[in-house]
């Protein structure tokens, strides 16, 4: 039969049957389907590779014939230009079953015994956690907009530095999937790095920012580790990962294997009494053989304890420009310089193998400098401790102390 409107509103399904297919004598393989119920739609019949493929383009109850007959010629063209409509609503129907977050349970678990176990414990939580509002997006569904509107809800719950890492690790993600043949395109390049906006890594935090973060410091893991890392200069992870057997409190000793260092080579320390106080409140957990962290391995909450310390400080109208917890340890080093702690003793306070242990020199100079290190540390605990108690800042001159 031939379309009308008077033909297409006297179809009827025939006496026992629950579904019709009448097509258009004008126009081949274009048709109208009849339910059981009254349900119309407009369908396409076509053969593809010898194969005959059906696809429905329109509820007939929405959608009127002119409009209907337009589209099914329109896409009888493609069809004769090699498109195949039914195949690609199948693989766009298989595509949207395919979610973000299986996919990055599979890179995570392909990942975990090929990284250091600190780099797969962050991925897992900014691909878990940071990105959860994507893992139920179909992967190719998760566009450049979307990961950018997340990253700005990311810097206001978490910071820009957890921001910063959280892009980089989905970005690490895309890139995987791209080499997997899964997407085509990653969806993080373009949007806007939130490591551009972090300060240049020469901050150096002044004797009141010191006073107003100290003062923030609650009496939990992470203010201890927060005053730790002021009293000795180290790194954020040897403090954050520390061990009871890498301490002996009555004598004042810290001693870092090479493991854990990022150079590889041993810290030794003698403690001041101020940062031997710090440890010695630190409760021992039953079980667990480090001194900071509630369960599994080291101490990992950095970005959330980090926000709650800020918010302290806002609190208390404390001025206290934008910083890292790197910062603290430039600064300590700059306070030791300002007091007159020589550099030597600084770079091996800090475990440098730069400057007077580079080359020939560092070959041969293999004195520790044990004495110095511990006058020099002690010396600077005795300044900061003024500093943080308002007092005046103590300026306590070092002797000079010849190099080995």
């Amino acid at each position: 039969m031939e379309f009308t409107k008077a033909s297409i509103a006297g179809l009827t399904l025939p006496v026992g049957k629950t579904d019709l297919v009448q097509f258009d004598d004008s126009l081949p393989g274009f048709g109208i389907r009849l339910r059981e119920g009254g349900k119309r739609s407009w369908v396409l019949q076509y053969r593809v590779a010898g194969r005959q493929r059906r696809v429905t383009i329109g509820d007939a109850r929405k959608v009127d014939l002119k409009a209907a007959k337009s589209e099914a010629e329109k896409r009888f063209a493609e069809i004769t230009l090699g498109r195949d409509p039914q195949a690609e609503k199948t693989e766009a129907r298989a595509k949207a079953a395919v979610r973000m977050g299986p996919l990055a349970d599979q890179y995570l678990a392909l990942k975990e015994n090929k990284v250091r176990k600190r780099t797969y414990v962050a991925d897992r939580r900014y691909l878990t956690f940071s990105w959860k509002p994507l893992r139920s997006s179909a992967i190719e569904a998760i566009t450049r907009r979307a990961v950018a509107a997340r990253l700005n809800e990311i810097v206001l719950e978490c910071g820009t530095t957890a921001a910063a890492r959280a892009r980089q690790s989905l970005s690490a993600f895309f890139t995987w999937l791209i080499r997997e043949g899964i997407v085509e395109t990653n969806p993080v390049i373009g949007t806007v790095d939130p490591a551009a906006h972090l300060d240049a890594r020469d901050r150096v935090l002044s004797d009141v920012e010191l006073r107003a973060i100290w003062s923030a410091c609650d009496e939990d893991d992470f203010g201890q580790i927060v005053k730790l890392l002021m009293l000795t200069g180290a790194r954020r992870d040897e403090i954050g990962g520390l061990r009871w057997s890498e301490l002996e409190l009555n004598r004042g000793l810290l001693s870092i294997p090479g493991a854990r260092t990022k150079n590889h080579h041993v810290l030794n320390l003698t403690l001041p009494a101020a940062a031997v106080s710090v440890l010695r409140s630190a409760p021992k957990r039953e079980g667990r053989e480090f001194v900071f962290g509630l369960r599994g391995g080291q101490f990992s909450r950095w970005s959330w304890e980090k926000l709650a310390i800020d918010k302290r400080i806002l609190e208390d109208s404390a001025s206290v420009g934008a910083w890292r917890l790197h910062d603290i340890r430039r600064t300590v080093a700059t306070g030791m310089a300002e007091i007159g702690v020589a550099s030597h003793i600084i770079e091996t306070i800090l475990n440098h193998r730069g400057g007077h242990k580079a080359g020939v020199a560092g070959t041969y100079n293999r004195a520790t400098y044990d004495v110095e290190v511990k006058r020099a540390l002690a010396v600077w605990a005795d300044h900061l401790m003024s500093v943080v108690e308002g007092a005046s800042p103590k300026v306590i001159p070092m002797p000079a102390v010849a190099m080995a």
